[in-house]
């Protein structure tokens, strides 16, 4: 409502809502409910995303060995196994530069961010290098395969999260 001239709020317009209680939880009551919250829902190991993304870029490459004119070293195998290759790499590069910021002696918040970061770093530019790599050293790299099997690699982490 907008107010015109010569109007004024009521005195009721300005009451607060009713406030929430909160329940403040012991110590004992805490850590059964982080017991339980840990029993529902697991943590998800990096790892097994890095094996769900290998098996995916695997599957892909078998897949696209099919359309070569030689069965399993065509130049399609070749160009799916880059792009799976080219996803892959620089993923695993980045979890091993995590998993060495938490086994550090010296960790504190700001050292994990900088490691998180400098490893996304790692990642963004190992996967550009990749392709430019393949874009100058193989030029009969077929794009097509190569795309597809990366992109799909690159989105099988989801599934991952379904192998809890």
């Amino acid at each position: 409502m907008i107010p015109t001239k010569n109007q004024f709020s009521k005195a009721n317009d300005w009451e607060e809502p009713e406030e929430e209680v909160y329940r403040v939880l012991s110590k004992q009551e805490m850590l059964a409910l982080q017991q339980s919250s840990l029993s529902k829902h697991r943590p998800l190991s990096p790892w097994k995303i890095i094996l769900v993304q290998i098996a995916t870029a695997v599957l892909c490459t078998m897949v696209w060995s099919i359309f070569g004119a030689e069965k399993w070293l065509s130049l399609y195998t070749l160009s799916a196994f880059l792009g799976g290759l080219i996803c892959v790499l620089p993923a695993a590069l980045f979890l091993i530069r995590v998993e060495l910021a938490k086994k550090s002696q010296r960790l504190n918040p700001g050292r994990f961010l900088a490691a998180l970061v400098s490893g996304e770093f790692i990642k963004i530019s190992m996967t550009l290098m990749l392709f430019i790599g393949v874009a100058v050293y193989i030029p009969d790299a077929m794009w097509v395969p190569l795309l597809v099997t990366y992109v799909l690699v690159l989105k099988s982490a989801w599934l991952a999260a379904f192998w809890r």
